[in-house]
Order: structure tokens, then sequence, then C-alpha cells
């Protein structure tokens, strides 16, 4: 059965499209049959692997209200292995359409049941708020991986995000765990970012993955021409950081 990972922290602007991405990436490089499905209305995972989002006759917007079958809007095999359920603006409203909806909050879950054991992975890249999209990815997913920036407010909003797991898990999804903290935007000149590292690790019981993500140019520059950074510039410290990550998740099954 495929395992479903959301990647999820309130907190903007901390890789976490960036992780969804190119974890993704580098799972099917190492020849995992990968899902990824873009929740965000933002639809920046969507771009990101190369998708002309606004062009798409269906999203997972329509899919959501009920406007398309899964295999309507599912892109198949946009790289070798890896599959993308896209996104686009038009999923800003599903928030408002799904008001009096019965088990609004696991719309997403009995679309994806149907599909999961087609693949080893599914990737969920949530929005940067907690939302009926997040929920729905919450209540999906097996586990949610967090991505920490390497900055002073790292730690902000990740006590709520930590406790919204926990209510998820009381009300709608028992066996929902984190599946661990991963460091992004480490820059190794600064005391800051070794700081944020030793502060998260002394703050946070849950698992952290060894693997930390650099700040890197060539991971920036990837999204705008619409590649994952294993195939822009596989030599890149970007590429290494997410290959030696993609090793990590497939050795904790």
């Amino acid at each position: 059965m495929g395992r479903i990972i959301a990647v999820a922290n309130q907190k903007g602007g901390v890789g976490k499209t960036t992780t969804a991405i190119n974890l993704s990436a580098c799972l099917a490089e190492k020849g995992k049959k990968v899902l990824t499905i873009d929740i965000d209305p933002q639809g920046n995972t969507s771009s990101g692997l190369g998708i002309k989002k606004d062009e798409l006759n269906y999203t997972i917007y329509d899919l959501i209200i009920g406007n398309c079958s899964i295999s309507d809007c599912l892109l198949v095999n946009i790289y070798e292995n890896l599959s993308l359920l896209p996104s686009n603006v038009n999923l800003a409203g599903a928030e408002i359409e799904l008001i009096g909806v019965e088990e609004r909050e696991f719309i997403l879950k009995k679309e994806i049941e149907q599909i999961r054991n087609n693949y080893d992975f599914v990737i969920i890249d949530c929005p940067p708020s907690l939302n009926t999209l997040t929920i729905n990815a919450m209540t999906t997913a097996d586990t949610i991986l967090v991505p920490i920036q390497c900055e002073y407010y790292a730690l902000e909003g990740l006590s709520q995000l930590i406790h919204t797991i926990n209510l998820v898990r009381q009300r709608l999804n028992p066996k929902l765990e984190i599946e661990g903290v991963v460091f992004t935007m480490f820059d190794a000149r600064t005391n800051l970012s070794l700081q944020v590292v030793e502060n998260v690790k002394e703050n946070l019981k849950q698992n952290i993955y060894k693997t930390i993500i650099p700040r890197n140019v060539r991971l920036a520059e990837a999204p705008s021409h619409g590649l994952p950074i294993n195939i822009y510039d596989p030599k890149s410290a970007g590429a290494e950081g997410y290959k030696d990550l993609a090793e990590e998740v497939i050795d904790k099954r």
C-alpha cells in the first residue's frame, strides 16, 4: 500500500513546495512510483513541475467539488515514475463551496483510497494555512513531513501545527503521525543556522531527518524552468540534499 506523506507547515516560505517537488522527483528517480498532489491554490508545485496550470481542463478543484473523476484530472508520468494531481487558483473557491457538504474533511481521502495501491509514495503539498484543504490532506495522509527554515522564527507556529495534528488524530485520523522534521535553507556560514538546528532539536521530541537542505541558488532557479532540481542541476548541493532525503524517507518504510 502506498505511503501518503503530507508536507505541511502553516508558516509560509519554509521550503514546503520546494520539498514536495524535489522529494517527489528524487523518489521517482530512485525507481519509486510517486503521485504528487498539489492542494495549494497557488499551484506552485504544478508550475514547478513544468505544468501550465492555467491551461488545464480539470484540476484537483474539479475533483473536490465533484465536477470530474480522478482519472480526468490525473496527469500520468509527467516525468518517469512521477504523476501529478495539479492545482490552480480555482481551488481558492473550494473552501466556500464545501460549506455544508457532508464529510467534507474526507473528500480527498475517498478519492485517493481508490488509487493509492498504484503508488509507492503519495506526496501532498499543503497550503500555508490550517483550512479545509489542509485538513483534507491530513485525513488522507499517514504522516506529516514538516519543513523548518533555518531562521529566527523557525519555531513560531510549530506548536500550533502540532496541536492541529493532534486534534486531527483524535477526531478524524487516529493513525496520523509526524513523519519528521527536515531543515531547509541551511547556511553553514552563519551561526544562526547552527543555533536554529540545535534549538529545534532541544525543543522538539519528533523525528528529525539527518539530511539538511542547504540554501542553494540552483534550488531557487529550478521552478522558473519548470524542472525539479535533480533534472535542472543534478550535481548541485540542493540536488544532493534532496536525493539524500529521498533515501532517508525510503529507508523509514
